[in-house]
């Protein structure tokens, strides 16, 4: 693939945000434990420490939700002290294979994977699957943004900066729902 062959890409402050089917083409390019980290980065939508913080810490996850405590953020400008991460079907069915991992990369480590094996992805990086995330939800379910702010950690203002009218077509809208489905 070549980057002339990526129609249209969404960049957001410098940051990749994906359509499904680059989500797809870039997962099915790698191996199964890559496949785990990256399903877990989107279907969470955490930050990459957030993330390194529940690897270490799976009793954070009850089957249905990934519940933050303050220290786990490690943000200083948090909106939130602590926070429930909802997860979508496909979030909850996953997870578990995440934490039988035998090691998750470091964020610099991880970003820098990204970047060697997806140079025709403009701007690709671990905050890419988060902000993909938010957006997902955000045009699946706008009747409830308030409650993907605060699963995000974010206020509706930050969400609508950020996430809030993004161009993706229908298509992408109807690709999305399998990953979206029971948030």
């Amino acid at each position: 693939m070549h980057i002339e062959e990526i129609k249209n890409p969404i960049i957001k402050n410098n940051v990749l945000i994906l359509r499904p089917y680059e989500y797809k083409r870039i997962r099915n390019s790698v191996k199964r434990d890559r496949q785990i980290l990256l399903d877990t980065l989107l279907l969470t939508g955490m930050r990459y420490i957030e993330l390194e913080r529940l690897y270490a810490t799976p009793s954070w996850f009850d089957g249905s939700f990934i519940h933050l405590p303050e220290f786990a953020q490690g943000k200083v400008k948090r909106k939130q002290k602590e926070r429930w991460i909802r997860l979508s079907i496909m979030g909850k069915t996953m997870l578990p294979q995440f934490f039988e991992l035998n090691f998750i990369p470091d964020r610099i480590a991880f970003d820098k994977w990204l970047s060697y094996n997806f140079k025709e992805y403009p701007m690709i990086c671990a905050k890419t699957f988060r902000k993909t995330w938010e957006s997902w939800l955000l045009i699946t379910y706008p009747h409830r943004s308030l409650e993907i702010a605060l699963s995000q950690g974010h206020t509706q203002l930050t969400q609508l900066n950020y996430y809030a009218n993004l161009p993706f077509t229908d298509q992408d809208k109807e690709d999305m729902k399998e990953f979206v489905m029971g948030w």
